[in-house]
Formats: structure tokens, C-alpha cells, sequence
């Protein structure tokens, strides 16, 4: 993103760009930069491409045609797929393009050992944008915060990041959110996050399991109910149960090898930050038992798909068979 930066601050340009990774916000927001570094405001020789349907031939004939009363023709192509396969045709045009065409990819995911990818790497500039770490995902909320003129502790942040996830444009919008809600106000405060922010689906399940731990039936049944309200499938509902109950016993079985917070967190994917909570959370149960619950949940999906038992009902069942007390 440094050497990014520098071109676009500088002026001095690449015909060829590719922007990719999991960051979707991170994605959007250079790319509209780097549009505008390119074109200036040129709306008549600037052209965007979306999805799988792109034909590279097209794509050649219109870089080849002289822009119209500017310098330069810029085409952007997000999504095409053109980085993991069909990108030949418009490998070899990048060796020899004309002096007016800049291209522009946008991809979520890509194959490294692809021909285009290569010749891109050669001719001009790549910037990944990988899901960002912790650290700095707390100093740009705190940027964002003092902008509006508000503090917020370091503590509230965490909080503030359990229940939105770590995906930028979620954050952004909440945050927002947070801003208008606290409007008059110098402080934002995790009383406030309750009060306007959306919990992810994933919040609402670590709650139930808790709630199932702690043999809280009817808490767990409601959390249950507040999902289907909120229109959540039945079976995407036992998919992340199940996928909690994994989770936990991943947990567990690193904290019995020893391992710290850190190698815990990169042998389940789970983030640094988390590890504490699941750990206290897989506690409260014991191997077999996060074993045996797996062995549920799945048979719990194949009566739902056998036609033996309706969805609603087996997630249901599920979760009070766990939740009773003495189980």
C-alpha cells in the first residue's frame, strides 16, 4: 500500500494495477483513489467492468482506441475472476499495450501462479489488502473517534470489535451510527454500542452456547427464537452452532498442549483477542461432552434432510437437550 500511495501522491502511474484481498472496504476505497489519480474527473474515458462475463477481446479493442480529448484511457475490471483463470489473452496484451490504456484489476482472490498475474507483477504495481490485525484496527477506530471529537477507551474498542467483527465497512457503519447516537457528547461508551449497535449472528450463538453451558433454557431458547425472527435459516442456525461447539473444542485441546494465546489463535483462525473469552467458554465443558455435540448437530442435519424431522424442530430439540439441567 507504501509504494501505492507514493504513485498516486506523486502522479507517477503504472499502466497496470491489480488490488486484492479479503478487505472489501480497504479494496473499494483505492481503487475509487487510484480511478481518480488516473482519470481526473475524465468520465468520458473512464470505464468500469463487473463480474465473470467480461471478454478480455473487448476489453483489448477498447484499450486500444485513443481517448478522447485526455491522455489517458482508464478501465477498471473488479470481480472478473481473470486473475485465477482466462487471463491469457489479456497477459500477453500488458507486454505490449498502448501508451494511452491503464488498466486496472479488483479481486477478492487469485492464483499467484497465474500468466496474468505475472505479467502485471512485471509491467506494473500489485497491493494486497489482507483483513487487518488488531492493533490496527483500534487505531483507526480511535482516528475515526477523534475526528468526530470522541474519546473512546481502549477497552471499549475491544467490546466494540467482539460485536462487529473485524470487516472494515461493518465497522465504518456502526461507528457512524455510534457518532449520531452520541451526538452532544465528548464519550462513547460500550452502554452505547448496546444500545445502537447490530450483534452478529456469531455473538448471538457464543451467547447461546453460554447460555446452554450455564443450563439456562429459556435463555437459550429465546436467543434461539430472536434468530429466527431476525429471518436466520434453521440450518445455518446449526452450522454455526456446530461450528461453536468445534471452535471450543479446538480451544480446548491447545490450552491442554500448552499453547499460548497466539498459537491458539492461528490454529483455529479465531483472533488474538478472542482466545480468553473461548477458553473460559470451553471450560465449562468437558471433552467428550464438545465431542458428543458434534455427533448432534450432524445427526440433527441428516434427520432435517432425510424429511424425518422439520428444521425449526431439530435446532429446537438440540438446544434443549443440552440446556437441561443434570445433562
Amino acid at each position: 500500500m507504501k509504494q501505492l500511495n507514493e504513485d498516486i501522491k506523486s502522479g507517477t502511474m503504472k499502466q497496470v494495477y491489480l488490488l486484492w484481498g479479503e478487505e472489501a472496504y480497504l479494496r473499494r476505497q483505492y481503487r475509487d483513489r487510484l480511478r481518480d489519480a488516473l482519470a481526473g474527473g475524465d468520465t468520458m474515458n473512464c470505464h468500469y467492468f463487473e463480474g465473470k462475463g467480461i471478454v478480455p477481446g473487448e476489453i483489448i479493442d477498447l484499450a486500444e482506441t485513443l481517448p478522447f480529448l485526455a491522455e489517458r484511457r482508464v478501465i477498471v475490471l473488479e470481480n472478473s475472476g481473470l486473475l485465477k483463470k482466462g487471463g491469457e489473452t489479456l497477459a500477453e496484451y500488458i507486454k505490449d499495450m498502448a501508451e494511452t490504456a491503464y488498466l486496472v484489476f479488483v479481486e477478492t482472490e487469485i492464483d499467484k501462479r497465474s500468466r496474468l498475474y505475472k505479467e502485471i507483477k512485471a509491467a506494473g504495481r500489485i497491493a494486497e489488502f489482507a483483513v487487518q490485525d488488531m492493533g490496527t484496527l483500534r487505531r483507526w477506530i480511535a482516528g475515526l473517534a477523534a475526528k468526530e471529537k470522541k474519546g473512546i477507551t481502549d477497552e471499549d474498542i475491544r467490546y466494540f470489535l467482539e460485536k462487529t467483527g473485524t470487516d472494515m465497512e461493518n465497522i465504518r457503519a456502526e461507528l457512524e451510527k455510534l457518532f449520531c447516537y452520541t451526538m452532544g457528547r465528548a464519550r462513547i461508551t460500550a452502554a452505547d454500542m448496546d444500545a445502537v449497535c447490530v450483534r452478529r449472528v456469531t455473538n448471538q450463538i457464543f451467547d447461546m452456547i453460554h447460555a446452554i453451558a450455564d443450563r439456562k433454557q429459556k435463555r437459550a431458547l429465546e436467543l434461539y427464537y430472536d434468530l429466527l425472527a431476525l429471518k436466520e435459516p434453521p440450518m445455518r442456525i446449526l452450522f454455526l452452532i456446530a461450528r461453536q461447539f468445534n471452535l471450543l473444542l479446538q480451544v480446548k485441546e491447545c490450552r491442554k498442549k500448552g499453547c499460548d494465546n497466539h498459537t491458539t489463535a492461528v490454529r483455529t483462525g479465531l483472533r488474538d483477542f478472542l482466545i480468553g473469552k473461548y477458553a473460559a467458554q470451553a471450560a465449562r465443558f468437558e471433552t467428550e461432552d464438545l465431542r458428543k455435540a458434534l455427533r448432534d448437530c450432524v445427526e440433527a442435519e441428516e434427520r432435517v434432510k432425510t424429511g424425518k424431522m422439520n428444521d425449526v424442530l431439530a435446532v429446537e430439540l438440540l438446544i434443549v437437550a443440552y440446556s437441561t439441567a443434570g445433562t
